[in-house]
């Protein structure tokens, strides 16, 4: 039987503020794209900003449409997550419905907790199934720009990437069955 892959739509919220993030966003890409049965589109909201055009965030929209799952890595600012990231996300609606996301987050010592808890409330109301597990890089600028991390807390952080992305998939493969089965009611 032809098992199709699955699109995952990897939203990078803060790939293009300051120095970790582009580090961070380029780690996880690495190990999103070695495994196998997923295709990946990369969306950094920093270009898809919504500046009342419409071109880029119909751009947005279509790919939240062809997704099957997502992952948004998503630095915290002031216990929150960035504002063009809620801007991107509010720029689809229908589209994210009865899908699941992951999220992986950078921040000081609470490691952009505090940012996926508020984005976990966000994507429950787009009607978005959130992954349990969840990635949290604790002083992500000494792990990855300084330079000062071990190989065991990034192996540590890659394991528990393979663990999100095995939720993730069992999600959207029951989820994308479910939906082509009948319609969700939302």
């Amino acid at each position: 039987m032809h098992h199709e892959n699955l699109r995952v739509a990897v939203v990078l919220g803060g790939h293009h503020l300051g120095r970790t993030g582009p580090v961070v966003s380029a780690w996880f890409l690495d190990l999103a794209e070695r495994r196998p049965g997923l295709e990946i589109d990369v969306l950094d909201v920093g270009e898809h900003r919504t500046d009342g055009h419409g071109g880029r965030a119909a751009e947005f929209s279509h790919a939240i449409d062809a997704a099957d799952a997502f992952v948004v890595v998503t630095p915290e600012y002031n216990h929150g997550y960035p504002g063009p990231l809620k801007s991107a996300i509010d720029s689809a609606r229908k589209e994210w419905f009865a899908k699941p996301v992951a999220f992986v987050s950078y921040g000081g010592m609470s490691g952009g907790l505090r940012a996926v808890e508020q984005l976990r409330a966000v994507f429950s109301e787009l009607h978005v199934t959130s992954v349990r597990t969840s990635v949290s890089l604790h002083n992500a600028q000494g792990l990855f720009v300084a330079g000062t991390s071990t190989d065991g807390e990034l192996r540590g952080a890659a394991t528990a990437v393979g663990e999100m992305l095995d939720q993730l998939t069992w999600w959207a493969l029951s989820l994308r069955e479910a939906r082509r089965k009948r319609p969700y009611p939302g």
